[in-house]
C-alpha cells in the first residue's frame, strides 16, 4: 500500500477486523420468512456462530430493513448477506457450487436434526412461520432434517429453530 491509499477497515466493539473474522461453512438460507423480528433474530444467531452468509429470499426482509436493523441490533453489517428472488434460486446456486442443502421441515422423509452428520459446507433452508419451507426447495433439498419434538404443538419459532439447528452444526464443526 503507498502512502496515498488508504485502507478503510471495520472494527467491531473488541476490535477485530470484521473481514479477517473466520467464518464456519455454514449457509443460512431464508424462505419467505414473513416476520422482520425474526430475521433479525438469525442474523444475530448467524453473527454469534460465525456463518459465512444469510441469503434472504422472496419476501424475507433484508438490509437496509428499519425493522431489520433494530432486531438484529446491527448484525447485518458483520454478517455476509445476499438477496435472491426466490428460496430455490439461492438453493440451486449453493448446490452448484457442492454445498448440500438440508431443509428444515417435518415430514415422512425427515431425518432428525440430532442423527444428521452435517458435512462441510451445508447451507440449511427455514422456512415461512405458516406455510414452511416451499414444496419446490423440498423437492430441491439434498435433505430434509426435523428438531425433535415433544409437547402437543410440535413447533417452534422459526428464530428459536434456527438458533437450535445453526448451533448444532457449529457443534459439530468443532464450536
Amino acid at each position: 500500500m503507498s502512502d496515498h491509499e488508504i485502507k478503510v477497515v471495520v472494527v467491531d466493539n473488541f476490535g477485530k477486523d470484521v473481514d479477517s473474522v473466520p467464518r464456519r461453512p455454514i449457509h443460512v438460507v431464508l424462505n419467505n420468512i414473513r416476520s422482520a423480528h425474526n430475521v433479525g433474530s438469525i442474523f444475530r444467531t448467524a453473527d454469534a456462530a460465525l456463518a459465512e452468509k444469510v441469503y434472504t429470499c422472496g419476501i424475507t426482509a433484508h438490509p437496509p430493513s428499519h425493522k431489520l436493523k433494530k432486531t438484529s441490533l446491527g448484525s447485518g453489517r458483520f454478517v455476509p448477506w445476499e438477496h435472491f428472488g426466490t428460496a430455490l434460486d439461492a438453493v440451486q446456486q449453493l448446490q452448484a457450487r457442492g454445498v448440500q442443502v438440508c431443509a428444515l421441515e417435518a415430514t415422512d422423509r425427515s431425518e432428525g436434526l440430532f442423527d444428521v452428520a452435517f458435512p462441510k459446507p451445508v447451507a440449511v433452508v427455514f422456512g415461512n412461520e405458516v406455510d414452511g419451507v416451499s414444496r419446490d426447495v423440498l423437492a430441491a433439498a439434498d435433505r430434509v432434517i426435523a428438531i425433535p419434538m415433544g409437547g402437543f404443538k410440535n413447533s417452534l419459532n422459526v428464530a428459536v429453530a434456527a438458533g437450535v439447528v445453526i448451533y448444532e452444526i457449529a457443534r459439530q464443526q468443532g464450536a
